[in-house]
């Protein structure tokens, strides 16, 4: 492998590291699994001590709650009280419960979608995939009223079910009412929710403009990377005039916007989402994120405060849910860049991801079924555009090839003056007219799309759970075995996938360096080449299979692509010939290897004007 690849990969690898330990997680916990049964015995217990429990406090409150919950609570007092009831409603795309204290959505099962879990034994297996699950979840509406804050979750609301939308209402003595009303809707994972308060002009303070949404989620773990998916982890949101943001994903932080309009906001993990989307605009609100402890079976609490505007007409605000995947064209359907939630990066790697990536493998996917093949065919879409550099690269690579014998006696004659031999180098490919930067910037013109990739295959939930060979997801690492331990940044098992990767680099740089002049290379720089695929090899064992998969590929079409090229393309004895009249050519005055030609040569001179000067030795000083 010559200099320009050099340069190509340490940059590549440069930022690389950086993210790494910017990213550095501490290795995964696989937390184990409970046996069935005692589950079984464990939610009885706890079931039976939180009814209990229920029994007791009611009655030891019984006396005082009434006096108490008029004075909170006023007409809705009454409201309070009762037992909750769970209502399923249901379409092809998902199962939603609603539970009646609180009004709120309790769980959503994905029809289509799994969650993976992983045994004491390392051993993969699949379950349902529920959203909002967690007991600890918040979903509640303070109403600012003329007696002080009335919280939907301590209400008791009435239900009513007419086919797919079900309105949830709490009643109070004077005929007000507060509703909830949810509306599973034919579009993918979509629920329009309404909110009211009806007869409310005795009801409602004067004063108040907003009342106040809480909404906190316990985000679960749901893929087998847990580490990697808590840092994709977080709130977006948009303002009304702004672009989508979010909260850092990487550490505990808030975002207060409380006096800016927002469109919309959204808990997200890795793959699946669930959203408020506000038809006018929320009054403000407040985001946060935090981690939970390392031992804890959540990823990260999000929560989200927003303001909605008090209709006192009994008019709705209206406002959509949406709650499943990450998917780029539902997502993009609402045209309030929802799809902006996806990690395909910013700048021109993500522009690269959504606009040319993306639907080119959605294209490609319509004719293949398998993904392990689509990016076979994908690879070599992006070796076929990028041909016109590689042509470049090779023919540099040809090039400097055919020079070597002449550049051996140089070796020879100036083999005690390393600058001199490099510096009479660089005067042969001048004379020859071959720059040996000339493959460099192909090299480097690649880097977007080698980087876009890099955030590509772990967005993507196109290839979430997508098997291939071995591989059970090309979103996450493949495992070919598992090991009795962790290795520290290296983890507990071993991706043959890496593996190969690491090899084929290692055999593509071989065969370079056997047909390339190094002589003149720093000896550090050439076992960099070796080191690299070993550093690489660490980081991408807990990688994206996909981009791994994608890498090997290409190092295999890379090294049919020499091999062809010096068979087919690139005559060794043309190729000379070329040289040879190109020598005879007069040459310009100028440009860069001229400029760097004459730098060599004032570093050469003041090299030469340092060894020849005379040393001056010091007199001794005399002993007193």
């Amino acid at each position: 492998m010559e200099r320009n690849h050099i340069i190509g990969f340490v940059l590549i690898f440069g930022l690389l590291l950086v993210w790494t330990f910017v990213n550095s997680p501490s290795k995964e916990e696989v937390e184990a699994m409970k046996q069935r049964q005692d589950s079984l015995n464990r939610v009885e217990i706890l079931k039976d001590s939180v009814v209990q429990k229920a029994v007791e406090t009611e009655q030891a409150l019984q006396p005082v709650d009434s006096a108490t919950l008029a004075n909170k609570y006023g007409s809705f007092a009454t409201a309070t009280t009762g037992a909750n009831q769970t209502i399923k409603l249901e379409n092809q795309y998902f199962i939603v419960d609603f539970d009646t204290k609180g009004g709120k959505i309790s769980n959503v099962e994905l029809k289509d979608y799994k969650k993976v879990l992983v045994d004491d034994k390392k051993k993969e297996y699949k379950v349902a995939l529920h959203l909002l699950e967690d007991p600890n979840n918040v979903w509640d509406i303070a109403i600012p009223s003329q007696t002080g804050e009335i919280h939907t979750a301590d209400l008791n609301f009435q239900p009513t079910v007419e086919g797919n939308k079900i309105t949830l209402r709490a009643v109070g003595l004077q005929g007000e009412q507060i509703v909830q009303e949810y509306t599973l809707t034919d579009k993918p994972y979509e629920v329009k929710y309404n909110l009211s308060v009806q007869n409310a002009a005795g009801f409602l303070s004067s004063t108040a403009k907003d009342a106040k949404l809480t909404w906190v989620n316990q985000l679960d773990k749901i893929e087998k990377n847990s580490v990697f998916e808590k840092s994709m982890s977080t709130v977006y949101y948009k303002e009304n005039t702004e672009s989508v943001d979010y909260c850092n994903c990487r550490s505990d932080a808030q975002e207060d916007l409380s006096a800016q309009p927002i469109k919309w906001f959204s808990h997200s993990n890795q793959f699946f989402n669930s959203t408020l989307i506000a038809d006018e605009s929320f009054t403000g609100g407040v985001f946060e994120t935090k981690s939970p402890e390392v031992t804890d079976e959540n990823l990260k609490k999000t929560s989200a405060v927003v303001g909605i505007p008090l209709k006192r007409d009994g008019t709705a605000n209206q406002m959509t849910m949406y709650i499943g995947p990450n998917d780029f064209e539902n997502l993009r359907h609402y045209h309030v860049a929802l799809e902006d939630i996806i990690p395909f990066g910013r700048s021109i790697f993500g522009s690269i991801n959504r606009w040319v990536i993306r639907p080119t493998f959605n294209f490609l996917i319509g004719f293949i079924g398998s993904k392990g093949l689509v990016i076979l065919l994908l690879t070599f879409l992006v070796k076929f555009a990028l041909f016109p550099l590689s042509y470049k690269m090779l023919q540099s690579q040809a090039k400097m090839s055919a020079l070597k014998p002449s550049l051996a006696g140089l070796r020879e004659k100036y083999k005690d003056d390393m600058q001199k031999q490099q510096m009479e180098t660089m005067k042969v490919y001048r004379e020859y007219g071959v720059n040996p930067l000339g493959g460099c910037f192909p090299v480097l013109l690649q880097m977007p799309v080698w980087f876009a990739l890099y955030r590509f295959f772990p967005a993507s939930i196109e290839f979430r759970q997508a098997s291939f060979l071995w591989a059970t997801d090309l979103s996450s690492y493949d495992v070919f075995f598992n090991l009795p331990f962790d290795i520290p940044f290296f983890g507990g098992h071993v991706s043959m996938l890496t593996l190969l990767w690491a090899a084929s680099t290692v055999a593509y740089t071989y065969y370079n360096m056997q047909n390339m002049d190094m002589a003149n290379m720093n000896p550090a720089l050439k076992y960099m080449q070796y080191f690299m695929p070993v550093m690489f090899l660490v980081f991408f064992n807990s990688y994206a299979s996909g981009l791994t998969l994608y890498l090997l590929y290409s190092n295999l079409l890379n090294i049919g692509q020499t091999l062809g090229a010096k068979k087919f393309l690139f005559d060794e004895a043309k190729i000379m010939e070329g040289l040879n009249k190109n020598k005879e050519k007069p040459k310009k005055e100028g440009g860069f290897q001229a400029r760097l030609e004459q730098a060599m040569k004032q570093q050469q001179a003041l090299a030469d004007a340092k060894k020849n000067q005379p040393q001056i030795s010091q007199p001794k000083k005399k002993n007193k």
